[in-house]
């Protein structure tokens, strides 16, 4: 009997572990359906975010090449319009100059009488100054030109990807680089 008891004993014991073993493969098969829920659900999370991250960055991609498309010409004018403005200012402060420079000449006949001499002579001076002005005009417009072309390159990338960015040569120098110095100018303009 004792025999027995110590058998049935056993198997008692055996179903207590096979009981536990199962409750244990139970929780596991549970916490493993779960977690592959939990995996499966962050998966199709992040597949959303980075499908709705995709098509946001392209409607603002579209909307930006929109915003572009107006004045992109216009942009383009600008630059052209501001070189036209350079070329019309330095050709009249040519002409202005070379009319200067021609009352000079003729003043060497009035040497005669000097108070007169003088008069127009601080007045053809004070033109000579006075056409200054183009070439500092001239610096600073093509200093906005550049910078336009480069604000221009820089959006076409952004509604152009695929689109190198190209900075213009120079530009941190134009941009930041000093006008000439009015003495620079009125040393230069000194030797005619």
């Amino acid at each position: 009997m004792i025999a027995g008891w110590h058998l049935m004993a056993e198997q008692t014991e055996a179903l207590i572990v096979i009981d536990k073993l199962d409750e244990m493969r139970r929780f596991i098969d549970r916490r493993f359906a779960e977690l592959s829920m939990e995996i499966h659900a962050t998966e199709q999370l992040v597949d959303y975010s980075e499908a709705n991250l995709a098509s946001k960055l392209e409607v603002m991609q579209e909307q930006i090449a929109a915003v572009l498309a107006a004045p992109a010409l216009s942009t383009r004018n600008s630059g052209v319009e501001l070189e036209a403005v350079v070329q019309t200012t330095e050709a009249a402060a040519n002409r202005i100059m070379e009319a200067a420079e021609a009352i000079s000449d003729w003043l060497v006949e009035l040497r005669d009488e000097p108070e007169l001499y003088a008069r127009i002579s601080d007045k053809v001076n004070a033109i000579f100054e006075a056409c200054s002005f183009q070439d500092l005009t001239s610096q600073r417009i093509r200093r906005a030109i550049d910078q336009l072309h480069h604000v221009e390159s820089m959006l076409g990338s952004i509604s152009n990807p695929n689109a190198e960015i190209k900075v213009p040569r120079g530009l941190e120098i134009a941009v930041s680089g000093p006008d000439l110095a009015q003495a620079n100018i009125d040393e230069m303009l000194a030797s005619f």
